[in-house]
C-alpha cells in the first residue's frame, strides 16, 4: 500500500535518516521504534507531506487516505463533544455554513417582501443542498451517534463541553474525529501518553478491532506488544523490519545480535591468525611473497563492525543515598476535596524506608494532588501528612518538569548553576550518565528533543543526595533504552520511591508495593504489580 524507498533526511548538518526502506500493507499494524531523535516522527511527517525527504521517495498505491493523530490534540474546548466531532467533516461544515447563510438571506427577503434576488438564492440553495447530500450530510449525525458509544460516551455526555473531560477522554474525542474521516491508514504518535490504565486498555482493544492499517510510535512496551503485528526498528538512521509483535522482535533481535557477534569473533580470529603469519614471514626469503599476498588480501576484506560497541545510552547515575529512619511518610485521616469533588476521605497510609511504591488510579483520582500535599504545596483540609522524623530528604519530579527548564541555557551551564563547586570533569561525568556526551553538553536546551529534556530534568532532581523520591510520570518522553536504564537505577536506589506511572512494564519492573486510589481511599497491595492485577482480576492488562 505504502513504501518508503531509500529515504534520507538531513536537517542542516544533522543526518537523521540515512536509508529507510520499509512498507505497510493493508491491515498491518506497525510499531515504529527507536531511540529519541532517531527520526520516527520525521517519518510520519514525511508520510503526510509535512516534511520533504532529502533523498528517496514515498510510494503510495491507490492513493490511500492517511490520518495523523499527533501528540498534541487541537480542540475548541468550548464546543460540546458532538460539535467537536462534527468538525471532522470539514468540507461538510463549510457547505452547512453556506446553507445557513442562504436560508437567513431568504428569511430577510420574505420579511421585506423583496423578490429581486429570490431566484438566484433559490438556485444557490439547491446547488448547496445537493452538495450537502453528496458529502453525506444527512448521515453525519447518525455517524456521530454511532461512534459516541464506541468511544465510551453516553448520549448525554455528547452534549457536555470538551473542557470538562480529562486528557484520556479528550484523546478519545480526537481519535473519534479521525475515525469519522474513514482513513485507510492511521498514524499515532505516543497515543498512550498521559492515559490511565483503563483508557490504555480501551485503546488497545479499539485499535485491534480496526480493519485499517496502523503505524504507531510508542514507548509503551506492553501496548506495542498487544496491538502491533510488525515492528520497524530505526538504528543509526537505518530501518529494519521484523514480522510479529514486540516480544518476537526482542527474540529475533537477540538472535541477530548473537549471530553478528559470532561472525565478528570468527572474523577477528581469522584476521589475528593472518596478521601473525604476515608478521612472522614478512621478511622470509621463502615465504615473503606469500606473506605480502596475504596482506593484500587482508586489506581487501570488508571488516565487520563490532556489534557490542553500540551507541552509548544513559545509565542514570544516582548519588549515594543518605540513610533515613524506618518511617518515611505517614498519612492520618486525610480528607481533601478539589472544587466540589471529594478526592480523599479519612485516608490513611504508612510508607517505610526502601519501599518502591507505584501510585495508581484513574486520571483525576488525585494522584498528583497527593504529591502536592506530601511536599506541602497544598494543605490538607482535614488530617495530617507527616514525613518521618529522622533524616527524610525528598526530591520531587513533576510531570511537566522538563518544560520548566530555562530554554536559553546550555546543558552544562544549567548543571554548573545548580552545582557551582563541581569540577568540569565531575559535571561531564555526571551528564554522561544521563546520555549527554562530548559536544552534546554544549547544546542549547531549546534545541533538545523531548526525551533529552526529560533526562536533563531527571538529572537536576537526582544530582543532590536524597532518600525519598516522588516521581510523577518519570518515563514520559523517554525512549526505550532510557526507560530500561531508569528501571535499573531505581531498583538499585537504596532510598524510598513513590511514583505515578501509566507504563505497565515500568511498574512491573520497579514497584514492590502498589497503592491504588479508589473510593476516596488509599488502598494498599503489599506485593508487586502482578499481585495487584491478580487481586483486581486485571490479568488481561498483562496479556
Amino acid at each position: 500500500m505504502i513504501r518508503f524507498d531509500a529515504i534520507s533526511k538531513i536537517f542542516r548538518t544533522d543526518t537523521v535518516l540515512k536509508n529507510i526502506n520499509w512498507e505497510i500493507k493493508k491491515g498491518e499494524k506497525i510499531g515504529l521504534i527507536g531511540c529519541n531523535g532517531s527520526g520516527k516522527t520525521t517519518q510520519l511527517k514525511i508520510l503526510v507531506g509535512e516534511v520533504d525527504p532529502t533523498t528517496g521517495s514515498v510510494q503510495k498505491d491507490g492513493n490511500p487516505k492517511i490520518s495523523y493523530l499527533k501528540q498534541e490534540f487541537e480542540f475548541d474546548f468550548n464546543r460540546t463533544v458532538r460539535k467537536e466531532l462534527e468538525s471532522a467533516f470539514g468540507d461538510l461544515q463549510k457547505v452547512s455554513k453556506k446553507l445557513m447563510e442562504i436560508e437567513n438571506k431568504l428569511k430577510l427577503l420574505n420579511n421585506s417582501g423583496e423578490t429581486d434576488n429570490l431566484n438566484s438564492l433559490i438556485k444557490e440553495l439547491d446547488i448547496n443542498q445537493r452538495k450537502f447530500e453528496s458529502l453525506g450530510g444527512y448521515k453525519m449525525q447518525s455517524e456521530i451517534e454511532k461512534i459516541l458509544p464506541k468511544l465510551g460516551f453516553s448520549s448525554e455526555e455528547g452534549g457536555e463541553l470538551v473542557h470538562k473531560f480529562s486528557g484520556g477522554w479528550q484523546m478519545k474525542i480526537a481519535l473519534g474525529k479521525i475515525m469519522l474521516q474513514k482513513p485507510d491508514v492511521l498514524l499515532l504518535d505516543e497515543p498512550t501518553n498521559h492515559l490511565d490504565l483503563e483508557t490504555i486498555l480501551w485503546l488497545e482493544e479499539y485499535l485491534i478491532s480496526l480493519k485499517i492499517a496502523l503505524i504507531v510510535i510508542s514507548h509503551d512496551r506492553y501496548f506495542i506488544d498487544k496491538v502491533c503485528n510488525k515492528i520497524v526498528s530505526i538504528e543509526d538512521g537505518i530501518s529494519k523490519s521484523y514480522s510479529g509483535n514486540y516480544s518476537f522482535y526482542l527474540e529475533k533481535k537477540l538472535l541477530d545480535e548473537n549471530s553478528q557477534n559470532k561472525a565478528y569473533q570468527i572474523q577477528q580470529k581469522q584476521i589475528e591468525q593472518q596478521m601473525k603469519y604476515i608478521e612472522r614471514f614478512r621478511a622470509s626469503a621463502t615465504r615473503g611473497a606469500q606473506a605480502k599476498s596475504k596482506e593484500k588480501q587482508l586489506n581487501k576484506v570488508v571488516k565487520l563492525k563490532n556489534p557490542i560497541s553500540k551507541s552509548k545510552s544513559p545509565s542514570f547515575l544516582f548519588p549515594p543515598c543518605p540513610r533515613s529512619g524506618d518511617l518515611v511518610l505517614e498519612i492520618k485521616n486525610l480528607s481533601h476535596s478539589f472544587e466540589d469533588k471529594i478526592i480523599f476521605f479519612e485516608s490513611n497510609l504508612k510508607i517505610c524506608a526502601g519501599e518502591k511504591i507505584a501510585l495508581l488510579g484513574p486520571n483525576g483520582s488525585g494522584k498528583s494532588t497527593l504529591f502536592n500535599l506530601i511536599i506541602n504545596n497544598l494543605k490538607p483540609e482535614i488530617g495530617e501528612i507527616n514525613l518521618g522524623k529522622f533524616n527524610v530528604i525528598t526530591r520531587y519530579y513533576q510531570q511537566n518538569q522538563s518544560e520548566a527548564l530555562d530554554h536559553k541555557d546550555k546543558v552544562i551551564d544549567l548543571i554548573f548553576k545548580n552545582a557551582p563547586n563541581w569540577s568540569q570533569q565531575k559535571v561531564r561525568t555526571f551528564l554522561s550518565g544521563f546520555g549527554f556526551y562530548k559536544d552534546s553538553v554544549f547544546k542549547i536546551i531549546k534545541q533538545l528533543s523531548g526525551g533529552e529534556k526529560a533526562r536533563l530534568a531527571l538529572a537536576l532532581i537526582v544530582m543532590k543526595p536524597s532518600n525519598f523520591l516522588l516521581l510523577d510520570e518519570p518515563t514520559n518522553h523517554l525512549d526505550l533504552p532510557s526507560k530500561e536504564n531508569l528501571e535499573i537505577a531505581l531498583r538499585k536506589y537504596k532510598g524510598t520511591v513513590l511514583f505515578i506511572s501509566h507504563d505497565r512494564y515500568f511498574i512491573s519492573k520497579v514497584a514492590n508495593r502498589i497503592i491504588e486510589i479508589s473510593d476516596y481511599s488509599l488502598n494498599s497491595f503489599n506485593g508487586d504489580y502482578k499481585y495487584y492485577l491478580e487481586k483486581n482480576n486485571y490479568k488481561n492488562l498483562l496479556k
